[in-house]
């Protein structure tokens, strides 16, 4: 009697791990963590190394790529979450790794034909020498979207974990060496990172192709490659256009800063930006990851709107304190931790923090109109979203004043994505009322701590006593919550023990 999982032809369908939602996040936590700790490690050591303008000139360059990146599979990698049938979903995978050759394929006609254009307009002279670049990383980082949906689908979550971890220490690691070779202009950044897409893509799908090889190579068939086209075809044609919106309207500040200011302004955004992520990025992304494939059994199942509800205390409860916390010593971090040169990166990560969080919110969520087929919304959404940017950003340019600009792109933001989170949550029938008691509980709990912060910033307390005061608090607020946060510890709980029964049974 062949096992469940086994086709009529004996070759068995991708094994999939029975985990518990606790279980997945947390798993995928752990390469996270550590992935950010590494780049938190290294922030310190980068600043010092690259200047400002080195900065500008690599955020540049992965805002291109990401906004091209972010259609290298037209979408279609999303649909490979969707199908009943594990033979449908390998025929989407092999149909997404089709489309991002024939993507990476396009990309280099404008680079080779522009390439001055694309110079001149952007300010900066140092990303010539780099363009070349683009379509390799647009491959890589294509085909790593297509094979994480594959395995998220099988649900094989420490393989992407591994794969993060990859990408970070040979990303950081290639950049800190070059750094002290003093690879030419802002290269060492921008070669690190192409190293550790690489690295990360050939871990990824090597695990892959090690476990499910058989079954590939037994169900995937080109021909059914055009059946997956057709049935998903909303994908290309609607939410394709909506997702470059979205990618667009994330690179603006990178390119109109240039524009308008310079490539030193550009690297101060970045870095700002990227430090004001990783408070929240230690499951914010993870959990991510995990809530598309939990979203779409959940909507199936009628029970949506209990995981919403579980997955938005969550987000708020891990991510409210810490960000509010560095709107008020954000310049004192930044000039205790990378020198008083970045200074101004702080401030604007003060301007961005509480626009940021609102994201960091909704940003899980909007996968909701995504499992409900509501692509429409999506591109709606993205549109309105690129618009309040461009002129937001525009305002400020033309003010010449980018702090201006950094104010009015948040002030646009926490209205923009605070109605995506309405929206989202009134998809999965979350109750007004409920939302309404986490965010104030979580407010009233800071209050006391803002009032304290506030004090001493205006006495004029020593910048290093303010930044070990401030992180003592984080520190005290997490051991608070895990304490007495019954839903908290629950889902701490229900990790420890799912990892016991998968020790068992291995």
């Amino acid at each position: 009697m062949k096992s469940s999982n086994q086709s009529h032809n004996g070759i068995s369908s991708p094994a999939k791990k029975k985990t518990s939602f606790a279980s997945d996040v947390l798993t995928l936590v752990g390469g996270t963590t550590f992935a950010q700790i590494v780049t938190i490690l290294a922030s310190p050591v980068l600043t010092r190394l690259y200047t400002p303008d080195e900065f500008g000139t690599w955020a540049l360059l992965i805002s291109i790529t990401t906004i091209i990146g972010i259609i290298a599979c037209m979408r279609y990698e999303f649909s490979i979450m969707l199908p009943e049938s594990d033979k449908e979903a390998i025929n989407l995978l092999g149909l997404s790794l089709t489309i991002v050759c024939i993507i990476t394929a396009i990309s280099i006609l404008p680079i080779y034909f522009f390439k001055n254009e694309i110079v001149v307009m952007l300010n900066s002279p140092q990303l010539a020498d780099f363009l070349w670049m683009i379509p390799i990383i647009i491959f890589v980082n294509g085909s790593f979207q297509a094979l994480n949906y594959w395995n998220s689908r099988t649900k094989h979550f420490k393989r992407l974990s591994f794969a993060q971890v990859s990408r970070s220490l040979s990303t950081t690691g290639t950049q800190i060496v070059s750094g002290f070779l003093r690879y030419p202009l802002s290269g060492g950044l921008i070669v690190g990172s192409v190293v550790g897409y690489a690295v990360s893509t050939l871990v990824l799908g090597g695990q892959i192709w090690k476990d499910d090889k058989y079954f590939i190579k037994a169900n995937l068939h080109p021909q059914k490659f055009i059946q997956g086209l057709k049935r998903y075809k909303k994908f290309p044609l609607i939410d394709t256009w909506s997702a470059l919106l979205n990618s667009i309207s994330w690179q603006l500040p990178a390119f109109l800063l240039a524009f308008y200011f310079s490539p030193a302004v550009v690297g101060f955004y970045s870095i700002g930006f990227r430090i004001l992520q990783l408070p929240m990025s230690f499951i914010g992304s993870s959990l991510n990851q995990v809530f598309f494939q939990r979203a779409s059994v959940a909507s199936s199942q009628g029970n949506l709107s209990s995981l919403v509800e579980t997955v938005f205390k969550l987000l708020v409860v891990i991510g409210l304190f810490p960000i509010l916390t560095l709107t008020f010593v954000g310049s004192d971090v930044f000039s205790v931790i990378f020198g008083s040169s970045w200074a101004e990166a702080g401030v604007y990560a003060q301007i961005l923090s509480i626009w940021a969080f609102v994201w960091f919110i909704s940003s899980p969520l909007s996968s909701i109109y995504v499992v409900l087929e509501k692509q429409q919304f999506g591109l709606k959404f993205n549109i309105f979203n690129f618009i309040t940017r461009l002129l937001s950003l525009g305002i400020g340019g033309f003010i010449g004043n980018a702090r201006v600009a950094l104010a009015l792109f948040a002030l646009s933001g926490i209205f923009v994505y605070g109605y995506l989170c309405f929206k989202m949550l009134a998809y999965s029938e979350v109750k007004a009322s409920y939302v309404r008691h986490v965010v104030l509980s979580n407010l009233l709990m800071f209050s006391p701590v803002g009032a304290i912060l506030f004090i001493l910033k205006l006495i004029g307390t020593n910048q290093y006593l303010i930044v070990g005061i401030s992180g003592l608090f984080i520190a005290l607020y997490y051991l608070y919550i895990v304490r007495t946060d019954e839903e908290i510890y629950e889902f701490l709980k229900r990790f420890k023990f799912s990892k016991k029964i998968l020790g068992q049974r291995r």
